[in-house]
């Protein structure tokens, strides 16, 4: 699908706008901030690329026109075996601190006889779900994606996956709920009925403030979209007007392998290669 794009200037904004050739618009981004929104979800992809393409273009030229000591960017340390994430696996957060923190073989023995739920019910149950989908994620690694676990940021806050290729940047959460039913709105998930959780309006930031760390060690335009991930549910249920973060079951994060026209294979070189280091993340 060939989109036409069009820039538009008023009321103080700067947007790209992508139109199928009847004009109608089918998503748009801010020259400034690098945010895309998606109007149509059929022409996602397509929307995606072509508006980061546009946004590319005008960086470039921007850094053409300034003055050569307007182009320094922050340069990252030497990349040590100490500090290369690439070597994390699946849940390696929760490893930690089942490690550091788990229970001894006398608080496991009364918990499960008092039938008690604890903290470390949860975290096991974190880590089985975030390795289950690292072993989804690590399938695609045949069609160019390289993929990171466990990138913790201040705050203790961590990034369960990042997938990094040829169709962009994924930041990608995990959420493991056997047997359960799932309802996803535009902010909030909503587990067999009970409280709802920000966890759609939290990924959606997640991915913005990786897509500014990303982004101030690159030369070039970083989208970063949220992905949440449920595992092990019964039922899995996303409202229609959900276009801001993707919503998958673990077998069906394939859907990214096919993606491309996002970045080139030097952008997605250059952008593993900030990811992987753990000083681009210590101000995050």
């Amino acid at each position: 699908m060939e989109l036409h794009v069009t820039r538009w200037k008023r009321y103080g904004h700067d947007r790209l706008y992508a139109s199928l050739p009847d004009g109608t618009a089918v998503g748009w981004a801010d020259v400034t901030t690098g945010d895309i929104t998606v109007l149509r979800a059929e022409y996602r992809d397509d929307v995606i690329a072509v508006l980061t393409q546009h946004l590319q273009n005008l960086a470039e030229r921007v850094l053409t026109n300034r003055a050569p000591e307007a182009h320094a960017r922050p340069m990252l340390p030497s990349l040590t075996p100490a500090d290369d994430l690439a070597v994390n696996l699946p849940g390696q957060s929760l490893r930690d601190l089942l490690a550091e923190s788990g229970p001894g073989l006398m608080e496991r023995v009364v918990s499960r006889l008092l039938r008690r739920p604890t903290d470390w019910d949860s975290w096991r149950k974190g880590l089985a779900g975030e390795r289950r989908v690292g072993a989804e994620l690590s399938r695609l690694g045949r069609h160019g994606w390289r993929v990171l676990h466990s990138i913790s940021l201040v705050n203790k806050v961590d990034i369960d996956h990042l997938l990094i290729g040829p169709g962009g940047v994924f930041s990608i959460n995990t959420k493991h709920h056997h047997k359960k039913a799932v309802w996803v709105g535009d902010d909030s998930v909503i587990v067999d009925h009970g409280k709802p959780a920000p966890s759609a309006r939290k990924s959606r930031a997640e991915a913005k403030r990786v897509g500014r760390v990303l982004e101030r060690y690159c030369d070039f335009p970083v989208p970063v979209e949220p992905v949440l991930v449920f595992v092990g549910v019964s039922e899995l249920k996303v409202v229609a007007t959900q276009l801001d973060v993707r919503v998958y079951q673990e077998r069906q994060v394939a859907a990214l392998a096919p993606l491309t026209r996002v970045l080139t294979e030097e952008q997605a070189e250059r952008v593993y290669s900030v990811a992987r280091h753990r000083h681009a993340w210590n101000q995050a």
